[in-house]
């Protein structure tokens, strides 16, 4: 019933026509649904370019397109417009898990097949879609003669910008993969990032520049080219070659998002409706919820992930939070630092100890896991790789039947290293070094993705390949990490994530999809154990953040008494759910605020929450977004007229009011604070 379309795909007589008399024309133009943006193509010397227009403003000037090949084929140059195809998607279809319940994809298409000279020339097609939220466009290249495997030595996609905006971006082939503070900088500042990459133009257009459906094939970083563009910058194997594969390929595709709003970008559909639908026929197994774990303890220095003395995974701690989880409804209990391998250097070392079937001695992982069971509760299984990909590929698919058998229907994957370490064999037997993100990574965590959905596991992965709608298709890949999480607080030298950092992230890293940052850290100062670190937000804003940033799998993360000292405010964690009929975004500006609002899957609950920088805010909010004619109790937990993530966190007001759709709701916002609030229906006689 998942993925069902409501409306066939529509494609008129008129769009499935081939216009031949176009051929010839300067310019081949496709239009979004609601006619207002453009994406226009047209070769210049045999050479292909595409723009990109909004409400006749310029987005995208004339932008090359194209390859170049280790192969004696030419598929930069020389081209002639073969033919010209149009047609349309109109489809309604529901999601597994998600943001919402119900997507609509409506867009249109314009297929453009080109031809080379006979001269080294070849086939090539670059499909566009136009959405009325953006444009997609990826490439095709089919058989060529005498040829079947290719070597891409470079994609030479530009998109050269219209004006020299403000971005908001990470860098590229740094140690720490995605896990950098984002900066914002004009264009021209820029050096090589990744994607999503989030522009604010001086024309009153939102901007997101990344790239959908990614498998086999490298992920796109963005080189900066001229003063405000860029060009596509793969990441390369170990020898240098950016792509390899047999023909036909088909890319991912390089996707716009454009909206007038910064909320825009944040309900925007575009990644998922590029991504193919769900390939799994039995989606009942996959399913949503919260968890608690063995984690914080060991990044504030409490606990060690290796045996010893102070060991966290032991069978009597997992039993105590099994317990806590169970007392408060919580779904799984994650143990890191269960198996055998922790004891030696393991983090991007070759070959990697970690062993995915064996557990250290004091871990009695079959005791647990029928405990759990009795206690309504699962284990969240733990596979830190690392980064020895051949390791964990000649253990995954007896660690998934592992735990399968035990009933563990979620495992965290890791992948610590530093960039360029993770070891492949050759054609000669040899081990070389891969880059985190190049194609070899690619096509291993899709592997992991397709290998754990055959054992029922779903997967919320940690230093993972970037998301882009991988989670339409297969819907057990539910969240992952990919930008500098809570974690950061616990140790980082630089002081943790400074408050604009969680402003930033639902307009760059967000874009992408869920993220496994794990919120509900209720001792923000933990000076038992590292003096020099904390958690730079209120109490609040550690609340809000389970609606602001969207994961299927939410974490508890702080240690079970420290929860239980706050249960006031620890009731709001309880309560949220993972899993959604609909978001909106009520106000916004990127690295600022923000302000979102979700209802609940099949039900008339909304949840709101607000977070903002290091400056105090006060919001009057419209409750339109509340169903007419119905009474309901706002739950509010919000920062007191005292607090202050630096001076007073802890500062919280939690009270109740009535409200309807017509109701204006005042709210503060302390510095690095934040509001959380569940609106739920008035029950008869309440």
């Amino acid at each position: 019933m998942f993925n069902k379309i409501f409306h066939s795909i529509f494609s008129p007589i008129m769009f499935l026509v081939i216009l031949i008399s176009s051929i010839y024309a300067a310019n081949h133009e496709l239009y979004s649904p609601d006619h207002l943006i453009k994406v226009g193509f047209r070769l210049k010397h045999g050479v292909p370019y595409y723009f990109v227009e909004k409400s006749g403003r310029e987005i995208v000037r004339s932008s090359r397109l194209g390859f170049r090949f280790k192969e004696k084929i030419n598929l930069c140059s020389g081209f002639k417009v073969e033919k010209v195809e149009y047609d349309s998607i109109r489809e309604i279809w529901y999601t597994v898990w998600g943001e919402e319940s119900r997507i609509k994809n409506y867009c249109n298409i314009m297929r453009i097949y080109l031809e080379g000279g006979k001269k080294k020339g070849g086939k090539l097609v670059v499909e566009f879609r136009a959405f009325n939220d953006g444009i997609g466009f990826r490439y095709f290249i089919p058989e060529q003669r005498g040829l079947e495997k290719v070597n891409i030595m470079d994609e030479l996609t530009e998109f050269n910008f219209a004006g020299n905006w403000d971005c908001w971006w990470i860098p590229a082939y740094r140690p720490q993969r995605y896990e950098y503070l984002y900066k914002k900088t004009k264009i021209s500042e820029i050096d090589t990032i990744h994607t999503p990459a989030t522009i604010e133009t001086d024309i009153g257009l939102y901007l997101s520049i990344h790239e959908a459906a990614l498998e086999k094939y490298s992920s796109m970083t963005l080189a900066r080219k001229g003063e405000t563009g860029f060009e596509v910058d793969l990441v390369p194997w170990s020898d240098g070659v950016k792509v390899k594969g047999k023909l036909p390929i088909k890319t991912p595709w390089r996707t716009i998002q454009i909206a007038d709003t910064p909320g825009g970008l944040i309900t925007s559909h575009l990644i998922l409706n590029l991504n193919e639908p769900c390939k799994i026929k039995d989606v009942s197994w996959i399913k949503t919820g919260k968890y608690v774990g063995i984690w914080w303890e060991m990044h504030i220095g409490k606990s060690t992930w290796e045996l010893g003395p102070k060991h966290g995974a032991t069978t009597e701690n997992t039993i105590k939070y099994i317990d806590f989880a169970s007392r408060y409804g919580f779904k799984g209990v994650l143990v890191e630092g269960w198996n055998v391998g922790w004891e030696k250097e393991w983090a991007g070392a070759y070959p990697s100890p970690m062993n995915f079937l064996k557990p250290y001695p004091d871990f009695d992982i079959r005791k647990l896991s029928e405990y759990a069971k009795s206690k309504g509760v699962f284990l969240i299984g733990h596979h830190e790789t690392g980064a020895d990909i051949l390791n964990y590929e000649r253990q995954m698919e007896d660690a998934f039947k592992f735990y399968e058998e035990l009933g563990i229907p979620v495992v965290k994957t890791g992948y610590v290293g530093w960039g360029r370490d993770l070891p492949r064999l050759n054609e000669k037997g040899e081990v070389v070094k891969e880059w985190h993100h190049s194609q070899y990574m690619v096509e291993h965590f899709r592997k992991v993705i397709e290998v754990a959905a055959k054992y029922h596991i779903m997967i919320v992965a940690h230093e993972p390949i970037k998301d882009t709608g991988e989670r339409r298709t297969w819907p057990n890949m539910m969240s992952r990490e990919g930008a500098r999480g809570q974690e950061y607080n616990a140790w980082s030298p630089d002081g943790g994530n400074p408050p604009e950092h969680t402003t930033v992230l639902p307009f760059t890293r967000l874009l992408a999809g869920p993220m496994d940052f794990t919120p509900g850290i209720f001792d923000l100062t933990f000076d038992e154990y590292r003096p020099k670190n904390r958690v730079n937000t209120t109490l609040a804003k550690q609340l809000a953040l389970y609606v602001v940033i969207y994961s299927p799998f939410q974490m508890a993360a702080d240690l079970p008494e420290n929860c239980e000292k706050r249960l006031d405010a620890f009731k709001f964690i309880i309560d949220v759910p993972t899993d959604w009929d609909e978001t909106r975004v009520l106000n916004a500006k990127i690295g600022d605020y923000v302000t979102i609002v979700r209802k609940k899957k099949n039900s008339d609950e909304w949840y709101l929450g607000s977070i903002t920088d290091e400056e105090e805010r006060s919001f009057d909010l419209d409750l339109k977004f509340l169903k007419p004619g119905i009474k309901y109790v706002a739950e509010i937990y919000r920062d007191g007229e005292n607090a202050d993530w630096k001076t007073n966190p802890y500062d919280i007001i939690i009270e109740k009011r009535k409200v309807d759709w017509n109701t204006n709701l005042k709210l503060y916002l302390a510095p690095g604070g934040g509001a959380a609030i569940r609106f739920k229906p008035v029950d008869e006689g309440e």
